[in-house]
Parts: structure tokens; C-alpha cells; sequence
């Protein structure tokens, strides 16, 4: 069975970009997110605990896992299909 590759990585694309984007404004609301640097900021440039860098974090993520989702899915497509044969 193939997977369809745009709409696996719009999918973990988005679900990482949600993900970092609600667990940095549980964050701002829970600690009051005082535009720290975080050890996800060394990575991500510009992210940070604030509104804008919640923005920054989801474009970011959303990136990241589009990417990575689009591998998985490609990589799993020949691999299904050499297992076909």
C-alpha cells in the first residue's frame, strides 16, 4: 500500500507545527512567558516563550515536520514497493 506523500507531510507538518505552537502558549500561560530563550531557540531561530515566537515556533515545526513527513513517506513508498516485488 503507498502513502500518499503530499498529505502525509501537510499532516505531520501540521501536527508539529500545532504541537510546538500550543505547548509554547501553555508555557507563556503556566510560567508567563517572558520571551526566554528556550533549548528549542538554539535550534529554532527566533523562537522563543512570547506570542511572536509561538508564530516563529509553528513555521518552524511546520517546516520540519513537512520535511520529515515527506521523507518517511517517500522512503516508505520504495520500500513497499521493492517488498511488492
Amino acid at each position: 500500500m503507498k502513502v500518499k506523500v503530499l498529505a502525509f507531510a501537510l499532516t505531520t507538518g501540521l501536527i508539529a507545527g500545532i504541537g510546538l505552537f500550543i505547548l509554547t502558549w501553555w508555557m507563556i500561560i503556566t510560567t508567563g512567558g517572558n520571551g526566554q530563550s528556550t533549548v528549542i531557540g538554539a535550534v529554532l531561530r527566533g523562537y522563543n516563550l512570547s506570542p511572536i515566537g509561538s508564530l516563529i515556533g509553528f513555521i518552524w515545526a511546520f517546516a520540519a515536520g513537512f520535511i520529515g513527513g515527506a521523507l518517511f513517506a517517500s522512503i516508505y513508498n520504495k520500500l513497499a514497493q521493492s517488498s511488492d516485488d
